[in-house]
């Protein structure tokens, strides 16, 4: 293990900066791209990548650079229309608007139409029921035995609250795991999706099953669920079937993929850091500063993008007007000038809500409380139940630099 983190130090140090491809997905596949971000922090905090399978791009690589360009929307845009929010340009003809992909005004009328959703009083009566299905999901565990945290809890958990907010069939709640998986994925032979038309299908399977949904309740009084509020919605009522349908996929993977990552990354992180395990077993009132720190060290989305609306310039280096931005969240987590000993999982951090997670300015995540709270239940009733869930062997990781993430975690309870 040490001879490999050396090797993929020496090769990420010996490339010339300007062929250094950080974007590149098989790095996160075998989670290989942090001696990349480490050298680029160094010696290249905003950095041109020339040629890549997504184009060219900058990279912000820095904790402060990423918070002055997320926090500057009037120059820094997210629309679909110019590339939207991701490192991979969608085609033109598959460009799907979604309020993260809009900017002001359009963004903010729609994004205050599902607010109200993760309000503080709805969270408050999600809570119980987030907790009575956790209990049961890990009272359902097998005992002595292996098997994958990810299918077993993460998912299963997240899937389950999808479908408390959409109102969703429950019986069906995997599909909306599927479409979620899809929507992220880099289609690839013998990979989730082999090309980008059998993509394309899947995700015309998923507008025509929440069609029906908002074809229901727009004829029913307006309720509490995620569906009804954009049926009855005075900024979404109207929208195109291409525009509900990137709503719907943003909705689905900001309450799946990110919560679903922390809670396996933060189960991996405590075996990395046994010490930090420890600690929690003996104090679960740390479960409180343990959670932004999950998050924080596992940062779910690895990165946001951004297209300049104007020559610029971040941290002195000139930016051209309609050049991409990427904001790596991954990195500006991981910054030692921002964060002490920012590689350590360090469960009572003193300032634990220092990361970027989730954004910062008008794109700050709107469901962060409601990530926080599930991770929080699954902990705190972890703790009643088991004294140590072992991680028997390496994760399999998603090949994404999006979505940073798990595909399995075998584990074991120990008791």
């Amino acid at each position: 293990m040490a001879d490999g983190a050396a090797n993929l130090r020496s090769l990420a140090y010996s490339t010339p900066l300007e062929d250094l491809n950080p974007g590149d997905p098989d790095l996160f596949l075998n989670d290989a791209f942090w001696p990349y971000f480490e050298r680029l922090r160094r010696e290249a905090p905003v950095h041109w990548c020339r040629d890549s399978e997504f184009g060219p791009y900058w990279s912000v690589t820095r904790y402060q650079d990423i918070m002055a360009v997320d926090t500057n929307h009037a120059v820094f845009s997210s629309e679909a229309a110019l590339g939207g929010i991701t490192i991979r340009d969608a085609r033109p003809d598959l460009r799907r608007p979604s309020f993260i992909a809009m900017d002001p005004p359009r963004h903010d009328v729609q994004r205050k139409t599902v607010s109200p959703i993760v309000a503080p009083q709805n969270l408050a009566l999600m809570e119980p029921i987030i907790r009575e299905r956790a209990g049961r999901i890990l009272d359902e565990l097998p005992r002595g035995e292996t098997f994958d945290w990810v299918d077993r809890v993460s998912i299963e958990l997240t899937t389950q609250m999808l479908a408390t907010l959409f109102d969703f069939p429950f019986e069906e709640r995997r599909r909306l795991t599927r479409w979620s998986d899809v929507a992220t994925t880099l289609p690839m032979a013998g990979g989730l999706c082999e090309t980008e038309e059998a993509r394309q299908a899947e995700l015309m399977e998923c507008l025509a099953y929440f069609t029906r949904l908002w074809n229901e309740r727009v004829n029913e009084p307006p309720r509490g669920d995620l569906v009804s509020m954009l049926a009855h919605g005075e900024a979404t009522r109207d929208m195109t079937p291409d525009e509900y349908l990137g709503n719907i996929i943003l909705l689905i993977v900001g309450g799946n993929d990110t919560t679903r990552n922390s809670i396996s990354g933060g189960l991996y992180a405590l075996n990395k850091f046994p010490d930090q395990y420890d600690k929690l077993r003996a104090n679960p009132a740390l479960i409180a500063s343990m959670v932004p720190e999950i998050i924080r060290w596992q940062t779910p989305l690895a990165h946001m993008r951004r297209t300049a609306l104007e020559d610029t310039e971040i941290a002195g280096q000139p930016i051209a007007k309609g050049d991409k931005v990427v904001m790596w969240y991954v990195s500006g987590n991981r910054d030692e000038t921002a964060i002490e000993d920012p590689e350590a999982f360090i469960i009572d951090r003193e300032r634990p809500r220092q990361h970027l997670s989730f954004g910062f300015g008008i794109h700050r995540c709107v469901g962060n409380r409601l990530a926080e709270l599930q991770l929080k239940i699954v902990w705190e009733e972890i703790l009643k139940r088991f004294r140590h869930i072992k991680v028997v062997a390496e994760p399999r990781r998603v090949r994404s630099s999006f979505v940073k993430g798990y595909e399995t975690l075998p584990v074991r309870i120990v008791d």
